[in-house]
């Protein structure tokens, strides 16, 4: 059986399942690239709780469509991927053995951290989703020893993904939403933040990553809260302690939503 990668992918908004850019096409190319999982456990940016790590176990997850103001055929897909829940509880038990507060999460369906990707990249919704909450009060190092909890499931044919977005200032992304400019110049600040977080990705310097709030340049600007990037830091715990990232797609949409994709391994 093949061990996987990790993944990092911005979901970006959640148009992104029926619109046509860079970032689309390369998530619809994506499985190509990978060997088919088992089964896929997807930390996600929509996915949040405090004090505690929770692991979606429906057998049967719904569709959320927890955004307003879209296209309405957005409201009308639905991902009736299979959940797993013999494979949440494991991993509800694998956090609590390595010092997390974790418990199972019913009634959970799939949000559109998870669903939107996954529709582009696995359509045919026929392989089990497990969710596992972030808590970004808790920062990059928290999510990092999440990872690490995780990190046994490569080996076991599960494909670990953080979906979130390497830039995520939606201020401004809806400035230019509202007048439809998907393809609007990319500022200086998304640029250069976007550069030293690849750069520092693809060194494997973990010690700069986890202090990216006072390393990274314009990092408030382009995160001004940090849960869209901690499923990076599940991404990069999971691989391992020596994984390096490679990046797999780099486009950007409305000129400040950066769509970054790596791979760990």
């Amino acid at each position: 059986m093949p061990v996987f990668p990790t993944l990092f992918i911005s979901h970006g908004s959640p148009d992104t399942a029926i619109v046509e850019t860079e970032a689309t096409q390369f998530l619809r190319r994506l499985a190509m690239e990978l060997p088919r999982p088992q089964a896929i456990v997807v930390a996600s940016a929509h996915f949040e709780a405090e004090d505690a790590i929770f692991v979606s176990a429906d057998a049967a997850p719904d569709t959320i469509h927890d955004f307003g103001n879209f296209d309405p055929r957005l409201f009308e897909m639905r991902y009736p991927a299979p959940g797993e829940p013999g494979l949440a509880a494991s991993i509800a038990g694998n956090l609590r053995a390595a010092g997390f507060s974790a418990g199972i999460a019913r009634d959970r369906g799939f949000d559109h951290g998870t669903w939107v990707p996954l529709s582009l990249i696995y359509p045919e919704a026929d392989i089990p989703v497990v969710q596992v909450s972030v808590d970004p009060s808790k920062g990059a190092d928290h999510h990092v020893r999440l990872g690490e909890a995780l990190a046994q499931l490569r080996e076991e044919g599960v494909l670990v993904i953080g979906s979130g977005s390497f830039t995520h200032n939606l201020r401004e992304a809806f400035a230019r939403l509202r007048v439809g400019d998907r393809g609007a110049a990319t500022p200086d600040w998304v640029a250069n933040f976007a550069t030293w977080m690849t750069d520092r990705i693809v060194e494997g310097d973990r010690a700069a990553l986890l202090d990216y709030r006072r390393r990274a340049p314009f990092a408030r600007e382009n995160h001004p809260t940090d849960e869209h990037l901690m499923p990076l830091y599940v991404a990069l715990g999971a691989a391992g302690p020596d994984a390096k990232g490679r990046r797999l797609h780099e486009s950007r949409d409305f000129g400040v939503l950066a769509m970054e994709a790596f791979a760990f391994d």
